[in-house]
Formats: C-alpha cells, structure tokens, sequence
C-alpha cells in the first residue's frame, strides 16, 4: 500500500519499475502532465486513476474527484483543459443506482469544469475482485504560447504560494471511513482549479512552477520540486493555512497536516518581483480566496525542504515513506 502513497516508496517504484521500462525523453520530466508537440499545437496530456473509499464523501465523491484530479493535472503545466476518457471498472454486485450517482457527479463536475467528456470504456469484474468502482481518466489541454510551468524551473529567490487551506480532502475521506466525530463536519476542498490557473497567467506568464498536493500532501509536492530543480525550499510553518479542524483532527490521529491530501489546492513558485501581484488575483478567484505566501526557494541545502517552526527552531520536511490515509483518490 506504501508504494500508492505518493512517498519515497511511490518514487523508488517509478524510478526503479516504470521509467526504465518506458524511459523517453518527454516521460523524464515526471510532472502532472506530459506537454508533447503534436500538429503544430503544445498539448498536456495527463491520465490517473480514482479509486477512493468510499464513494461518497462530505464535500465529493468518486464522480467529481476523477474530473477534478484529472482538470488540475492539467492545468498545472498552465493547460486549459478540453477532453477526458473516462473508464469504469465495476465489481459485479454493485448496484446501478450507485454506478449511475457517480456517473452523474462525473458529468457534473464536468460541466462545471467546461471540459468535455469525449470517450470511455466499462469493465465488469468478478464479485471479490475489485472495490465497487474504479475510474480511470485522462485528458488532454492546450498550452498557451510563452508557458513553460515545470519542477525544474524553480530558482532561488522564488516565492512560494499556497492556493488556499491545507489537509480538509484527506480528513474529511477518513473522517466518514472511520466514522470519526470532530465536532463539526469537514468537506472536502475537490475543485477545478484550471480557471485560478488562468488568473495567475493573465499576471504573468513566467510562473516557473505548479503543483497540486494531493497524494502525500503539500509536503511531498515541495520535496519533489525541490529534487527535481537541485534548489532549497523553505516555509514558515505558522504561514500555511492549516484550519483549525484539520489541526485538531490531525492532533487527534497523530498525523502531520503537510502530509494530508489535498483534491481542490495547488502551490506555486513565483518570481519573487510578480509574488504580490499573483497572489493578488489567487485572493480574487472563488478557488484561491484562502492563498498565502508561506515561504522561498533558497540556494541552501538543495534538493531539501525545511521548515521555521513556530517555536524558532528548524525542522526537516522530508518525504513520507508512503501516505498517512491510504485510499484517498
């Protein structure tokens, strides 16, 4: 289960399995989305695979998350999205009305995203042979002129920007799997963000970096620029937007809130001379209204992330071993 984690072991699985195999060129630069040549035009290409548990949940379900997962890989190559495939997997058993609740979330969410579902493909397994319903999608978008948005453009000096408050999908998923009681409900944040994207560009073009923290949360996704540009990253932990229901419900479970998963978020290295201009237009866009600057890409300890605590001290933010909620896209 570590190795669909979006951890180290996720890593060492792609490093030591899958990229040998495929090994290509446009394969090696391991973002969210492959962006290919293809006619004349610059398309971003992404494909991932939902199978959440369980189906529904406060805020989404399985339906939405695999429009939204696949919309926001996307977009952060700096894409705007506009097809998806969609594939089923149902377990033999599982009822029509269900298959059709999730259908219909996914056309939604769609919709919503102005994206169009163009193709798709069902598969029935035998009962005990899979988990209700899978999804797999992938999608294509078209890349602007003058957009090159990759982990290996971060530079020192860089600003690094959160889209808005961190951990709600993660805990909201465990929260009904588990049957937990926080006191109060926590939805989960899943949301297109193709459109907040967009709002960034129209600032500036030159956005070296975008990630959505999803697997392995907001931790992983730093540790994983920062290898892949060989620069430092450093946050001050008292500025990431923790809610406070996520705080105390990690507390609770003994979980790291940079470590939870996030469905509707994204981070962004910015130079540093456009940072207040870009987190100006996140601030005016529905799915960025909670941004903040919460730390800089530095020359020291490359291919680190570090973290000021609230205490004064320095602490290593290093990537998990594998995720803390197992299950949760």
């Amino acid at each position: 289960m570590g190795h669909g984690g979006g951890g180290a072991l996720s890593a060492e699985l792609i490093d030591q399995v899958f990229a040998p195999a495929y090994g290509n060129p446009t394969l090696a630069g391991l973002a969210d989305s492959a962006v290919l040549q293809l006619g004349g035009a610059r398309l971003a290409f992404s494909t991932d695979s939902y199978v959440v548990r369980p189906l529904f949940f406060p805020g989404g379900c399985l339906g939405d998350l695999a429009v939204n997962g696949t919309v926001n890989d996307l977009a952060m190559s700096g894409a705007r999205p506009a097809y998806l495939s969609t594939a089923f997997v149902l377990e033999e058993g599982v009822e029509i009305a269900v298959v059709d609740r999730i259908a219909r979330a996914l056309g939604a969410a769609a919709r919503a995203a102005d994206v169009t579902v163009a193709t798709g493909d069902t598969k029935v397994v035998e009962s005990g042979h899979g988990d209700s319903v899978y999804v797999t999608t992938a999608g294509v978008g078209l890349v602007p002129d003058g957009v090159d948005i990759r982990p290996q453009r971060a530079r020192p000096g860089d600003a690094v920007l959160v889209s808005g408050p961190i951990g709600l999908h993660g805990v909201a998923v465990m929260s009904v799997r588990e049957g937990l009681e926080f006191g109060v409900e926590i939805a989960s944040d899943t949301a297109p963000l193709a459109g907040l994207v967009a709002a960034m560009l129209a600032v500036t073009r030159d956005v070296h970096v975008l990630r959505d923290p999803t697997r392995g949360g907001l931790g992983a996704s730093l540790n994983e620029i920062a290898r892949a540009s060989g620069t430092g990253v450093r946050i001050t932990e008292r500025a990431v937007p923790v809610p406070d229901e996520v705080a105390n419900a990690c507390g609770f479970l003994g979980l790291d809130p940079l470590y939870v998963a996030n469905e509707g978020r994204l981070v962004a290295f910015v130079p540093r001379e456009h940072a207040d201009a870009v987190l100006a237009a996140m601030r005016a866009h529905p799915h960025g209204a909670g941004a903040a600057l919460i730390g800089e890409c530095v020359d020291e300890h490359p291919g680190m992330v570090t973290v000021a605590t609230g205490l004064g001290g320095t602490r290593v933010l290093d990537l998990p071993l594998g995720e803390q909620l197992p299950r949760i896209c």
